[in-house]
């Protein structure tokens, strides 16, 4: 097959990490890839020698109409058999590509965002073009939110999120406790997502703070970039936990910091998936997090990790310190997550997609 991909970010988060992930992994299994996405990308960067294709588009006025434009042209050059949209922007010119430039091949769109789908007319109606063949969201909570949107229910299936396992098989740790200059003892507890609404660190820095206010000692820290960046530092500043509370920005480098994490901490109030989530089992570090969106299909309280209700720091807290004081416990969930996450490798993902794509053809 020659499946072409669009996705608009030029940011690096987890949808464009998921891009990379199934674009490499169908060019392993064969397939023929090629990404659309925009100039000076994270994307293109990353898709460098990856046996992936890479056109660019410029972000510039009626930009819909000129990457519809560009999208309808590239496919029928090409005669890609498959068209897939990974996100919302890519959704609406690959739709307008159809209705407006001819566009032919299946398309297959992808949804990973824990909120229902706008009431508007345009959302319902693209949504429901007859170009699509399938919607590929990313958990069954995903598939349950956008279901009353879609006319034939059938056209939505479920592809969780995969991660490269063997990244963490021949991964060189480093050591955030030395380059922060803690002690070899002091217990970390970290989060390494956007700096983003949705991920709701307001309600990180209040179960750091509840924490701290009982275990001095204890550090966190938080590596990632985004729109929020200086609320989240100004508040953490405003709740005097500048020395307990790190900020690393941006790191290329998760799963060898990971393994520095006694405890990774996501407090989201919506999410996908959560496949960071899929990176600490990987690397053996137990998880407590929000029962937001797909978490619970990845996270079972009690057993491989710990679940606490959406915004509630003071069940986070508790999660927290349970796991940092019982051994057993902490076995039992990196033992059993570790188990969990073999069936969410990459690999798996893509051939899962693969098959889609295969019936797509056929419909």
């Amino acid at each position: 097959m020659n499946v072409l991909h669009v996705s608009t970010p030029v940011t690096w988060r987890g949808g464009e990490q998921q891009v990379a992930y199934l674009a490499s992994a169908l060019v392993q299994l064969g397939e023929s890839c090629t990404v659309i996405c925009p100039e000076n990308s994270m994307l293109s960067e990353r898709l460098n020698g990856s046996g992936v294709q890479v056109r660019h588009f410029t972000k510039r006025g009626l930009f819909f109409n000129s990457l519809a434009k560009q999208i309808s042209s590239t496919a029928k050059t090409g005669r890609f058999d498959i068209l897939h949209a990974h996100d919302s922007h890519a959704h609406t010119a690959v739709v307008m590509a159809a209705a407006f430039f001819g566009l032919e091949i299946p398309v297959i769109v992808s949804r990973r965002v824990d909120f229902p789908v706008s009431k508007t007319l345009f959302s319902k109606w693209k949504y429901n073009h007859s170009s699509i063949r399938r919607i590929i969201c990313v958990s069954d909570a995903i598939r349950e939110i956008t279901a009353s949107t879609i006319a034939t229910k059938d056209k939505l299936v479920v592809v969780h999120d995969g991660i490269d396992l063997q990244r963490y098989t021949k991964v060189l740790p480093v050591d955030l406790r030395k380059e922060l200059c803690l002690a070899a003892d002091t217990k970390l507890i970290g989060n390494f997502s956007a700096l983003a609404d949705h991920k709701d660190y307001p309600t990180f820095i209040a179960t750091a703070a509840a924490v701290i206010k009982e275990f001095p000692k204890i550090h966190f820290v938080i590596a990632g970039t985004g729109p929020l960046e200086n609320d989240i530092r100004n508040q953490i500043l405003a709740a005097n936990l500048n020395a307990n509370i790190h900020l690393l920005g941006f790191r290329n480098d998760v799963p060898a910091i990971m393994n520095s994490l006694d405890v990774f901490l996501m407090t989201s109030k919506t999410e996908g998936l959560g496949s960071i989530l899929l990176e600490a089992f990987a690397a053996g570090v137990p998880v407590v997090t929000t029962a937001a969106g797909g978490i619970p299909e990845l996270v079972e309280q009690g057993v491989n990790g710990w679940l606490a209700p959406v915004g509630d720091f003071q069940a986070l807290k508790e999660g927290l310190i349970l796991l940092l004081n019982d051994q057993a416990l902490r076995t039992k969930c990196t033992v059993n997550a570790m188990q969990k996450v073999q069936g969410f490798s990459v690999m798996h993902t893509a051939e899962k997609t693969r098959a889609i794509y295969r019936t797509s053809l056929v419909d």
